[in-house]
């Protein structure tokens, strides 16, 4: 059984076995006992069947890594033609205590795409006709703001408040159509530890990164980490980062 995808929304991870493409949810509550085996390469998914893979670059071979272009853009559009005629939103997302950044998705995706990134607060700031112009806009702002926020950062801030301040003092310089707040119920007092693995009582999903009490310990998995490993029953192995309230 290997890792070869995830779903944010859902939330589960997706699973190649010998009967086919299956799905591990991840709802609160869920007990995972799966050690992690080898990694390599997970392959591809076409028309609901997992194609596998076994070269040994994870999660993915040149063969099967996909780019999105769009996520390049800054106005100047990379296909060979232009294809982004819908309304786009630009937004602002908070992520706690005082990490703040700027994107855009497609109107109708945005609450979905900040569940996505697990932001902690959000702003929706402009509505464009077209992603080009959009994601002109976006680029401007991100000469101040950043339009990045790697994984490591948002777990920091997991168990923590937004600055208030900071972000009513951005949120001072724009007119929001709408801003957005969000719980994912985790329940955290401090930083989870992040860790790779897939066992542990989920406590819930924040974005990509799934969070599991092991041992007397709270654990951040980046799903993204998990997808190419092959799973064997029977929990984790290896010695494990303890949090210091696991000694208590």
């Amino acid at each position: 059984m290997q890792v070869v995808g995830y779903d944010t929304g859902t939330p589960a991870l997706y699973v190649s076995t010998s009967d086919g493409l299956d799905s591990v949810e991840l709802g609160p509550g869920t007990e995972l006992d799966y050690r992690l085996e080898n990694r390599h390469c997970a392959g591809t998914i076409h028309d609901g069947t997992h194609i596998s893979c076994a070269n040994d670059r994870a999660p993915y071979c040149d063969d099967h890594q996909s780019t999105w272009v769009c996520a390049k853009c800054t106005g100047t559009c990379l296909k060979d033609e232009m294809d982004c005629y819908e309304d786009h939103a630009v937004y602002l997302a908070a992520f706690a205590p005082d990490t703040f950044k700027v994107g855009v998705t497609r109107l109708w995706r945005l609450d979905t795409r900040l569940r996505e990134q697990g932001a902690d607060r959000a702003a929706h700031i402009r509505t464009f006709s077209d992603g080009r112009v959009a994601r002109e806009y976006e680029a401007q702002l991100a000469t101040q703001l950043t339009d990045r926020v790697r994984v490591p950062t948002k777990v920091s801030g997991f168990g923590r408040d937004v600055d208030i301040d900071a972000w009513n003092a951005l949120l001072s310089e724009f007119d929001p159509i709408d801003t957005f707040e969000f719980d994912y119920g985790l329940d955290l007092r401090e930083s989870p530890v992040a860790e790779t693995i897939a066992t542990g009582t989920v406590r819930g999903v924040k974005g990509r990164v799934l969070v599991v009490d092991h041992l007397g310990t709270t654990y951040a998995v980046d799903m993204r980490s998990l997808v190419g490993y092959e799973l064997a029953d029977g929990g984790t192995d290896r010695d494990l980062q303890s949090s210091l309230g696991a000694f208590s």
